[in-house]
């Protein structure tokens, strides 16, 4: 079975999160969601407290298939200054393993130095993230390497559709977009 971690820090933008989650589990993938420390009550941008599973210093990164960070400022930029979730994505990124990030996310793997050169984001965080390579908003979601980027709130099932796609498969991405009426994700 697929493993993904999504790590959740004060701020995390909730439909994001949840979307990404919920996806994942109903297309039979493990999911662990992590918060960046032993509160493993976080709250979201908009009040929402989701409790963790566990924390990110006690995740088994090896038997992880991918990582994807949520969007959210205030989320995103704690993921990006926190040292445990650099290290994760450095490692993935060295062992070829899928990231993926959404909304304002894409700013801590740039930070992290794993971002690729094509990307896309929530729309004025490319300026933050001052890389070229920023595909606006020609995708939901945007593929390079082993990295997945997408736009924010209302691409977040689409994001959750393409990695269900990536580690399902096209049989089970069907069927849950079908089931999601997600029709016009691509």
């Amino acid at each position: 079975m697929a493993k993904v971690l999504v790590p959740l820090a004060n701020g995390f933008e909730e439909i994001e999160a949840v979307s990404i989650i919920d996806v994942l589990r109903r297309a039979e993938i493990e999911v662990v969601v992590a918060a960046l420390d032993s509160n493993k009550l976080v709250t979201g941008a908009n009040g929402i407290k989701i409790e963790a599973d566990t924390s990110i210093p006690n995740v088994d990164v090896d038997s992880l298939d991918m990582v994807v960070l949520p969007g959210g400022w205030g989320g995103t930029h704690a993921l990006a200054d926190d040292e445990n979730v650099q290290t994760i994505l450095k490692h993935m990124d060295e062992k070829g393993k899928n990231i993926g990030a959404i909304c304002a996310a894409p700013f801590a793997l740039n930070k992290a130095g794993v971002l690729k050169e094509k990307y896309t984001c929530y729309p004025s965080v490319e300026n933050d993230i001052a890389k070229e390579g920023y595909m606006g908003d020609a995708s939901m979601v945007v593929e390079d390497q082993n990295v997945m980027t997408s736009r924010g709130p209302g691409t977040a099932l689409c994001f959750g559709l393409s990695i269900v796609k990536k580690l399902k498969g096209e049989e089970t991405y069907n069927m849950l977009k079908e089931g999601l009426l997600a029709t016009y994700c691509e």
